[in-house]
């Protein structure tokens, strides 16, 4: 693969999430068709597919590509065996289930859902073996080998210790001033960043020491001027983060991806333009692909918008690796 190419055969209403699987190029695609697809990237071919009775918010894969997750308007949690090519449901929720993790130390399946809920599924059993009741909407949802990150309505962040889900380890408040759209952890499990509709980016660390919460900050992207100097200002719908380099990509409602160096400060390219809104992120295995969910998120309302495509690109070194601050001459 070189350059960029285009998903054949793409889903045919908005798309709403994308993720590789963890050790090979197979791209789960779900979308408000009701469908969630696998494909095989590097010969552009869809290789499985199953619905659910209404869209589907999120997917997820599980310990490996056999498996994966999904959830959605219908309120249940669905896994699929791509082995067996059969799909059950694991459980359900009282409303819309709005995204989907697998939590690898617990080897379950975390949803959260707009009943202000989070729920953890034993998929052995399809049991729900704990449940956590929030103040507010769960929006978005992410993992590291120890942890959950929950974002909330009311710009509230949940964060909880997988060894003791009965309470959160912390509660905190988004350092943005508007609403959460998208979370997504570190690499390296230290801590977080959080997008908001208002066209920025926080930075976050787990660690509560003053001189860790000292590192954290956030910053404007996706952002457009016109000749009288008025900012159009964008959501910032996805965040992706490279396997190796701990550098991370954000998409926007203005239709552009960024690679950014979060430890240096630094935006790392110009950005890459596609057809619409940004509505996936995600980073093959290896980190030299991005795919890139170019589908209309409905931010200026109904209205005719390209069609929705799934690009994916060939990134090198140079557009992804950390780039320190050079030290001044002596």
């Amino acid at each position: 693969m070189s350059g960029q190419s285009e998903l054949a055969d793409p889903p045919r209403d908005g798309i709403s999430a994308i993720q590789f699987a963890p050790e090979h190029n197979l791209l789960l695609v779900s979308s408000w068709s009701a469908e969630v697809r696998m494909y095989d990237v590097l010969v552009n071919m869809k290789r499985a597919q199953y619905t659910h009775k209404a869209a589907v918010l999120d997917c997820c894969w599980g310990t490996d590509q056999n498996r994966c997750f999904s959830g959605g308007v219908d309120r249940c949690v669905k896994s699929f065996d791509f082995t067996s090519s059969t799909d059950v449901v694991v459980g359900e929720h009282e409303k819309a289930v709005k995204t989907v993790c697998w939590q690898k130390e617990l080897g379950c399946c975390v949803s959260g859902s707009w009943d202000r809920t989070m729920k953890v599924w034993d998929t052995r059993q399809n049991h729900c073996v704990a449940t956590s009741q929030l103040p507010d909407k769960i929006f978005t949802m992410a993992v590291t080998s120890n942890r959950i990150v929950v974002g909330t309505s009311n710009r509230h962040v949940w964060i909880y210790d997988v060894r003791n889900l009965s309470e959160p380890e912390q509660q905190r408040e988004s350092s943005l001033k508007f609403q959460t759209r998208c979370i997504r952890t570190y690499p390296d499990g230290t801590g977080y960043a959080l997008s908001s509709i208002e066209g920025r980016v926080a930075m976050e660390y787990f660690d509560t020491s003053p001189a860790t919460q000292e590192r954290k900050y956030a910053f404007k992207c996706h952002r457009a001027q016109d000749d009288k100097g008025v900012d159009t200002v964008y959501p910032v719908n996805a965040l992706a983060f490279h396997p190796s380099y701990g550098t991370f990509a954000t998409g926007g409602c203005d239709g552009k991806v960024i690679m950014w160096d979060g430890e240096n400060k630094k935006r790392l390219q110009a950005p890459w333009s596609y057809p619409t809104s940004i509505a996936g992120l995600a980073f093959n295995p290896t980190g030299a692909i991005l795919a890139v969910a170019s589908s209309y998120t409905f931010e200026e309302g109904d209205k005719q918008a390209p069609p929705d495509q799934v690009f994916f690109r060939s990134v090198s070194d140079q557009e992804v690796r950390r780039r320190p601050k050079q030290a001044n001459p002596a």
